[in-house]
């Protein structure tokens, strides 16, 4: 049996959530729990996610998921959905993001929707010269229920004047809407944006990654004090001795430079731990630190254990965020903690606490 899993702390889960509310009050929170709650899975723990009267989803089909689960309260779906995706809307209830014209006309059964506002980001929305258009459009359908207004700040960590032309469009997008419709939720901030900025009209926001502890940018943490919720462990499934000027793994990257001590665990690239960690990442065992040598397998791969007091069967830390952080994983691999933690492969068992 492979022992490689990825620890989950569903109670610091909670008690970030509690510090994020306590930063940003009045204001609430919609949690991000798209792409299966940043792979930590959370999203199919209903005892967790029925903390929350709404949650964000990026796709349809992760909000079916989410209500086959049992969750009966409001699941809402961030990213434009399809128009062949409408019935199975309809059929689970799910409140979604609208910036497609074509939607609109195509909606026949009574939908909750929220308007997306492009801004700045480029990505999907409805800009805001087309608005009125839009609004008249919604009105002659009855079947639409406008309940909400969002957009997404692409800059937050990082350019206060771009994010603040978005904040005062998306201020003038909110008083059109707000005239014709009675809202329930305007939401701008993602875990950047509710940090840095307030934009004096939203009464939610979006966090993501602080939710699971991890920092948008550096320092965020001196703001909110997020505790990391995963850990990333296997174990030794095999030990040998090799000699000077061994090659290790695919393509001989790398030579030993004596008699060395070689490990292997069982974990590779189709798990989520990138090949381009080979040569220059280390892991956790026994209270030291041992690097990984030789090209990253897709299944497993290989570390130096000379010195070391070890056997097969010992635990090894790929990240716990003390001895080896997920942003060092991530600094690493030329990526963000984002990116790894969302695609920690599902042949990792995922452990909830």
């Amino acid at each position: 049996m492979n022992k490689t899993y990825l620890e989950v702390r569903k109670d610091l889960f909670l008690e970030n959530v509690k510090k994020i509310e306590n930063y940003i009050s009045p204001r609430k929170i919609i949690p991000v729990l798209k792409a299966n709650a940043y792979g930590t899975y959370l999203n199919r723990d209903l005892d967790c996610i029925n903390h929350f009267d709404i949650i964000a989803l990026a796709r349809v089909d992760e909000g079916i998921e989410v209500r086959k689960l049992g969750y009966q309260k409001e699941i809402f779906i961030l990213n434009q959905p399809a128009l062949e995706e409408l019935e199975d809307i309809y059929r689970y209830q799910l409140t979604i993001g609208i910036s497609l014209p074509e939607m609109i006309d195509k909606i026949t059964q009574p939908v909750k929707v929220h308007l997306e506002i492009e801004t700045g980001m480029n990505r999907t929305g409805i800009v805001l010269k087309d608005l009125e258009n839009v609004i008249e459009r919604i009105k002659k359908n009855p079947n639409i229920t406008v309940e909400g207004i969002y957009t997404h700040f692409s800059s937050a960590d990082i350019d206060i004047s771009y994010t603040e032309k978005q904040i005062q469009i998306f201020q003038e997008a909110v008083s059109l809407v707000k005239k014709e419709f009675p809202l329930i939720y305007i939401h701008s901030s993602a875990s950047s944006g509710l940090l840095n900025y307030k934009d004096n009209v939203s009464n939610y926001t979006r966090p993501g990654i602080l939710l699971y502890g991890y920092e948008p940018f550096p320092m965020a943490k001196n703001l909110i004090p997020v505790e990391p919720i995963t850990e990333l462990v296997t174990e030794i499934t095999f030990l040998k001795d090799v000699e000077e000027n061994t090659p290790i793994s695919y393509n001989q990257t790398y030579l030993t430079k004596s008699k060395t001590k070689i490990a292997t665990i069982p974990i590779g690239y189709a798990d989520g731990f990138r090949r381009i960690l080979s040569n220059h990442q280390e892991v956790f065992v026994n209270g030291k630190r041992c690097p990984v040598i030789g090209n990253i397998c897709m299944d497993s791969c290989m570390i130096d254990v000379t010195g070391i007091d070890c056997k097969v069967g010992d635990k090894v830390i790929l990240w716990d965020n003390q001895n080896i952080t997920l942003e060092e994983i991530s600094k690493n691999s030329n990526t963000i903690s984002y990116e790894i933690l969302s695609t920690i492969s599902e042949r990792i068992h995922r452990i909830i606490k």
